[in-house]
Parts: C-alpha cells; sequence; structure tokens
C-alpha cells in the first residue's frame, strides 16, 4: 500500500498524474520540484525505506531511451532499454538496484509520450531494420501495471511498428491488462526463473515459480509470445539438481512453440554495487560463497560460472532450437 505520494510540480496536473492519485485517495501527497530532492538524498536507509516505500511522481526530461550493452539481445543488431520507473516492487537480495540507487521509493516518470517519441526517433535511424527495446532494467516492467497502465499506453505504439519488439521482463502475475486486449507478435513477456529454493530465499515478496507458470500459461493460451530469463544463475553445492528439476518443471508446464526466446546468465554485479549490497546484508549467505573480481565486476570465479552455464546450456538445448537460446556470457 503506498502511503506517501510525491508529485513533481510540474506534472502535478497531468491527466495520467490525477488519474493515478485517484487510486490513492488516502495517501499523503508531497509536492516537490524535482524527483531528485527525494530519492537522491545521502544517509538514506534503503531497508528501512524498502519497509514502506513512497511513490514518486515525476517527468524524465533525458536518456528516455538508452542502447544497451552488446551482450544484452535476443536476436535484433540494434538494441535500447527504456526504464518508465525506477525501483521494483520485489524484494531480491541479488538484485543491483539496492547497489546503484540511494533510495528504495518507487519512481514512475509519467510523460510516456516522452518516451514514445524517443523510440520514435530510434526507429527512424534503422529503417527497415529489426529494433528491440527493453523493459525491466531498472524495475519490473509489469509488477505495477494495474496503477500505472503502462502496457496499455505502450503496446499500441508496437502494433503500429512491426519492426520494433518489446521485451517485458517481469517476475510479476500482474497480467490482466494484457489479457483484455488481442496480443501482438512483436511483444515478448519474459519470465525470470531461478530454482523454488533459491527463489524462496532470495526472492521475497515476488510471485513463486508456481504462480509465474501459471501467468506463463494463461498469456500463451491467449497467444502472447514468452520469453525465459534464467538470469541470474544463483551457485549452491545442489545447483545440478535444483536447476535440472526447474528446467523440468518450467518445460513441461507450457507451450514450447510459444516461446520466443531463452537467456541464460550467471550473477555478477558492478564492483562498487556488490559492496554496497553486500553492507546491507552481512549475514546474507549469497555473498558469502566463491567471489572474485574480474573487469571491475565481482561474481563467481570462471571454473564455477562456466561450469553452470554450460550445465544448464546442455538442458536447455534439449527443449529448444538454439537459435531460440541466448546467452548472456561470452564464455559459452
Amino acid at each position: 500500500m503506498i502511503n506517501t505520494i510525491y508529485i513533481e510540480k510540474e506534472i502535478a496536473e497531468h491527466p495520467r498524474t490525477l488519474e493515478i492519485l485517484k487510486r490513492f485517495p488516502d495517501a499523503s501527497k508531497v509536492a516537490c520540484e524535482r524527483y531528485g530532492e527525494i530519492f537522491n538524498r545521502k544517509s538514506q536507509n534503503f531497508r528501512l525505506q524498502k519497509k514502506q516505500p513512497a511513490l514518486i511522481l515525476a517527468k524524465k526530461h533525458k536518456g528516455m531511451v538508452l542502447a544497451t550493452p552488446k551482450q544484452y539481445a535476443i536476436g535484433a543488431d540494434h538494441n535500447y532499454y527504456f526504464s518508465h520507473m525506477l525501483n521494483c516492487l520485489y524484494d531480491c537480495r541479488y538484485c543491483f538496484l539496492q547497489g546503484m540507487f540511494q533510495s528504495a521509493h518507487y519512481v514512475l516518470f509519467i510523460n510516456y509520450e516522452d518516451f514514445i517519441d524517443d523510440m520514435q526517433t530510434s526507429l527512424a535511424q534503422h529503417k527497415d531494420q529489426a529494433v528491440h527495446f527493453f523493459s525491466g532494467y531498472d524495475c519490473d516492467s509489469l509488477a505495477l501495471d494495474p496503477v500505472t497502465n503502462f502496457t496499455e499506453e505502450f503496446l499500441p505504439f508496437f502494433e503500429k511498428n512491426p519492426q520494433a519488439l518489446l521485451e517485458l521482463r517481469t517476475k510479476s502475475t500482474q497480467i490482466r491488462n494484457l489479457l483484455k486486449r488481442d496480443p501482438i507478435q512483436n511483444c515478448v513477456i519474459a519470465f525470470s526463473f531461478t530454482p523454488n529454493k533459491i527463489a524462496s530465499a532470495l526472492e521475497h515478496k515476488a510471485p513463486n515459480v508456481e504462480k509465474r507458470l501459471k501467468a506463463i500459461i494463461d498469456l500463451q493460451r491467449a497467444g502472447w509470445l514468452i520469453g525465459l530469463r534464467f538470469d541470474p544463475l544463483i551457485y549452491t553445492k545442489e545447483y545440478e539438481k535444483e536447476y535440472a528439476e526447474l528446467f523440468t518443471r518450467v518445460f513441461s508446464s507450457i507451450n514450447l512453440d510459444l516461446i520466443h526466446s531463452v537467456s541464460l546468465g550467471s550473477f555478477r554485479l558492478p564492483k562498487a554495487y556488490f559492496r554496497k549490497v553486500e553492507k546491507l546484508y552481512p549475514d546474507e549467505k549469497l555473498f558469502s560463497s566463491p567471489m572474485e573480481e574480474e573487469d571491475n565486476n565481482i561474481g563467481y570465479p570462471a571454473e564455477i560460472r562456466n561450469g553452470m552455464l554450460e550445465f544448464c546450456k546442455d538442458i536447455i538445448l534439449e527443449h529448444i532450437p538454439s537459435e531460440k537460446f541466448f546467452p548472456c556470457h561470452d564464455s559459452i
């Protein structure tokens, strides 16, 4: 439940702002000039804020659409990501957001029209070529969709532009807005998974594996394309058993013909983010696993990382053709 909403004065009368405020009539409303006044304050307690995050309604002025890292792709040469929100409803211990942001509050940029204009500009730079746009880098794409109506506002743009593809990265079961409209073939609903035991320990507040599978089944029955994201892989002494069971459960439950893509990547964080998150959870077993620094990132040693990636890759390719497989690490 949202108890406090900060509102930038510039967008206080925006129709989308007013519509969202109607959903929270009892919340305290606080005006501000720029969201950074609240979000970027120093000496904030991320863990304390995470217990009762506020919502900040803001306008994004630049950097609406950005190029992805080279390895972040699922089949196109031109790839961009965008973040209509900052921060996530869920509380996954491995999430890099808690290392990147000072605050646990949710920021929602309500000027969707400017994002769509930037997407149109990006498309124009790659005439008649496939261009992929990724949502869910700085938030969960669907977790707040009933409040933000993000999919309802953005999907018509992609429906009109088949050259573009939208990936919605999520762990959420908030799929009502998708099910109430016709599917489009240039949108992929990409669900992240870890084994049940790991998800229970590390993915706090997120729907469990079975609930995510139920959402996938409902979406596939309605005709939506699905992506599977086994990223990050989390090491345990029994990872072979745990991931084999996960793959068996997932691939035996869903329609393989409606899988668009499967990606795979190992746990890694930029060094500065890792150290910050490590301080937040000094007793978390995840951070006491074997780790080492490589290229200013911290992750599993190459022997562990490559062993996990190869093991999982071999099982995944028993279920899908290789052209649908997109590893996120150069070692595969």
